[in-house]
């Protein structure tokens, strides 16, 4: 949703300075056009040709270039912006936004800015929980200003503890967040990701090459178009920061299956992307299996079927899609799964398509639907794939 946008970045002296050029380069790859004011003594921590190679236009730092006299006018850039984000920002900085000080380039640009403005604080702990920078801040918020609130890690006092400028891939998507219109406000959405783990002993088990990347990728689309989203993860190794999404972990098809039928009649509807196992052990060893010279005979039973379980006590008014990763006739084995699961429509995979699927970053899929369209997407990262996929969700309601 960055496409397009004139974001002007305000970059102020604080060793987090150097963060503001991953920022820019950010930015400028989600498509948006950035120009950076700075403060003289930012140019202490990061030189201006560095941040205006990046930018690909001019640093800002005086109010008039004393050698010709061009006048950088302050109104212009912020009637110009779409969004003002000062990162990172500085105590000294903070406070005199918040009292209305206009002594440099910066500041008086924030004073004529009529976009939203986003502020991302970057100081020592002690500096941050100080009293009179709580009480500027919560000023900024006041007056309508958006506070992207700073991690907590090692400082480069040497100290621990919150302070720490926001990560640029974070500021970039609460930006991203803020632009994307939300459709989906008020709906609750449950989201299933990532494979299970059926265990054979203490230390081995029955699973799957699922990464969970597809369902964190939806979940976080729904998160960012308004929805409260309820993400039920299998074993992965991967993270979800959204504010929307409220993360329950678990491990076997049994553990999924408690989850998610019990969260499902509070929701709008669910999103069935986790590859959960069709068979269990029937029996778990409670100490570690020995090599033998003889085979191994494992006795497997089918665990609970938690998209026919949804699909029998959907209620009208509420929404089913699963998924189908398929390796021959698929769309066939597809249409059956669709109709013997109650979806509104299904999303296939096949796992004869170059770079889809499991492991990958992209994915190829095709919408099937209830009404009988076919609707193919090429090849495209899982992001991408998901926008596709919560476009389709949005035509149910």
């Amino acid at each position: 949703m960055l496409q397009g946008k004139r974001i002007l970045l305000g970059v102020t002296g604080s060793i987090a300075a150097y963060k503001s050029a991953q920022l820019i380069r950010l930015l400028v790859k989600q498509g948006a056009e950035v120009k950076v004011v700075m403060t003289p003594l930012s140019k202490e921590f990061i030189t201006p040709l560095t941040l205006a190679t990046l930018a690909k236009n001019p640093i800002l730092v005086d109010f008039f270039d004393p050698t010709n006299g061009n006048w950088n006018s302050h109104v212009s850039l912020g009637l110009w912006a779409d969004a003002y984000l000062v990162a990172p920002a500085t105590a000294n900085t903070i406070g005199k936004m918040a009292n209305g000080i206009a002594d440099n380039l910066l500041l008086t640009t924030y004073l004529s800015a009529k976009c939203p403005v986003f502020v991302a604080p970057a100081m020592d702990l002690d500096m941050y929980a100080h009293p009179a920078t709580q009480r500027n801040l919560q000023t900024l918020r006041e007056v309508g200003n958006h506070v992207i609130e700073p991690a907590a890690g090692e400082l480069a006092s040497g100290l621990e503890g919150k302070g720490r400028m926001e990560e640029p891939e974070n500021i970039v998507r609460y930006l991203d967040d803020f632009f994307t219109e939300k459709t989906l406000q008020g709906k609750k959405i449950l989201i299933t990701a990532g494979p299970t783990y059926e265990k054979i002993d203490p230390v081995r088990f029955i699973g799957n090459y699922s990464s969970g990347k597809m369902g964190f990728a939806i979940a976080e689309q729904c998160a960012k178009r308004g929805a409260d989203v309820t993400l039920v993860a299998g074993p992965v190794q991967l993270k979800c920061a959204h504010r929307n999404i409220k993360r329950i972990d678990v491990e076997s098809a049994e553990e999924m299956y408690r989850v998610v039928t019990g969260s499902y009649p509070e929701m709008s509807g669910a999103v069935l992307c986790a590859a959960v196992a069709d068979f269990a052990p029937a029996e778990q060893a409670k100490v570690k299996l020995k090599r033998g010279k003889d085979a191994l005979c494992l006795e497997l039973e089918p665990t609970q079927d938690i998209a026919a379980t949804l699909g029998k006590t959907k209620r009208n008014g509420q929404f089913l899609v699963g998924f189908a990763l398929e390796t021959n006739d698929e769309e066939v084995h597809a249409l059956e799964k669709m109709e013997r699961k109650n979806f509104d429509f299904i999303v296939l995979n096949s796992l004869n398509d170059p770079e889809a699927c499991f492991g990958y970053n992209t994915n190829k899929i095709t919408i099937l639907t209830r009404e009988g369209s076919r609707k193919p997407f090429e090849l495209k990262s899982k992001d991408k794939v998901a926008e596709d996929i919560v476009n389709e969700i949005e035509q149910l309601f």
